[in-house]
């Protein structure tokens, strides 16, 4: 006979109480899990973004769930309702729509509540930045250091592997709105085209284009001139991004050094007014390229796409993806100084 512990006396009970205890105990884990499960389930209240002055004319319709919608950002609820202030967890603040003074700014700051300062022009087109310190939390700009990051636009994966250069008629074009003889751009357009012929377009000039104009026309030449209306780290605006890239030229860019530009787009995507000793040269450079080395400039299209930022929608919502990573309680204790910097 072989020997079983059930025979033992006592034994039986001891099993069976253990097993009672296990059951019991899995029992109770099995009830809170569950009831962790339902907590976690419960719809999260969505962040509400109240936008005080809509940072373009035209207000567009934000009345449904926009972010979800067009950017699949969930959780997201943007507002221009100022009666919804204390249900606020974001109020944003574009600075082109900031009056002198405070009187126009809410008359408290609910505990937990954040306010963000919105600019994408440069420092040298700001003003009236000293009374905003010990005011905002967070920072909104095409800076690379901004707390939420609003570049104007940026290469994304591309896997169509295909070049496309429209076809060009003349060599550079540039297009000017604002021209001021003190501006950089000025400076060298006027010691740039004793070399060269520019075909000049924009209001400046008296031949302003159609926003359906714009593309079709600038795709035309070989190059363009990407200046920009000031020389401040990462002021990197449409000039490149839609004027050049998009519309198939090769950018002459007047900015920030290269190695900033470098940080959004190719070395060999662009040409750089520095990187010549003189304009002469330069003018020389664009004028004498051989085919086989113009289209080198294309190569960044084999493995990207220009994907631009137009929608301030889009760039608000992009508060809601990076909140959870935000510092919470910060306030910039001198904003134009962060600014200049």
């Amino acid at each position: 006979l072989r020997w079983s512990p059930w025979g033992q006396p006592g034994m039986k009970a001891l099993v069976i109480a253990s097993v009672f205890v296990t059951t019991l105990w899995n029992l109770r884990f099995f009830l809170n899990l569950s009831k962790g499960s339902g907590e976690g389930s419960k719809p999260r209240e969505p962040l509400v973004i109240l936008v005080w002055e809509w940072p373009s004319k035209q207000v567009p319709n934000i009345s449904r769930d926009v972010c979800h919608e067009l950017y699949s950002i969930p959780g997201c609820q943007l507002t221009t309702e100022k009666q919804l202030l204390h249900q606020a967890n974001v109020v944003v603040f574009p600075h082109s729509r900031l009056q002198p003074g405070r009187d126009k700014l809410p008359k408290e700051k609910l505990p937990g509540q954040n306010w963000v300062w919105v600019s994408l022009e440069s420092p040298s087109n700001t003003r009236a930045l000293a009374e905003w310190n010990q005011t905002f939390n967070w920072v909104m700009t095409y800076r690379q250091d901004s707390d939420i990051f609003i570049p104007y636009g940026k290469l994304v994966p591309n896997q169509s592997a295909t070049v496309n250069i429209p076809a060009k008629t003349n060599l550079v074009s540039w297009v000017i709105s604002n021209y001021h003889r003190t501006q950089k751009r000025a400076e060298v357009y006027k010691n740039l085209s004793r070399y060269l012929h520019v075909n000049v377009y924009g209001k400046a000039n008296n031949k302003p284009l159609c926003k359906e104009c714009l593309l079709p026309t600038v795709s035309k030449s070989k190059f363009y001139l990407a200046f920009e209306n000031s020389i401040h780290r990462d002021y990197i605006t449409e000039k490149l991004w839609r004027n050049s890239l998009l519309a198939g030229t090769v950018p002459v860019v007047l900015g920030p050094p290269r190695a900033n530009y470098e940080q959004f787009v190719p070395a060999d995507s662009f040409i750089h007014v520095n990187d010549f000793d003189s304009l002469e040269e330069l003018a020389t450079f664009l004028k004498t390229m051989n085919s086989s080395r113009y289209q080198q400039f294309f190569a960044w299209q084999k493995r990207f796409s220009v994907k631009l930022y137009t929608d301030w929608r889009e760039r608000i919502c992009s508060i809601c993806a990076a909140y959870p990573l935000l510092p919470h309680g910060h306030l910039y204790p001198d904003l134009q100084s962060w600014f200049n910097s």
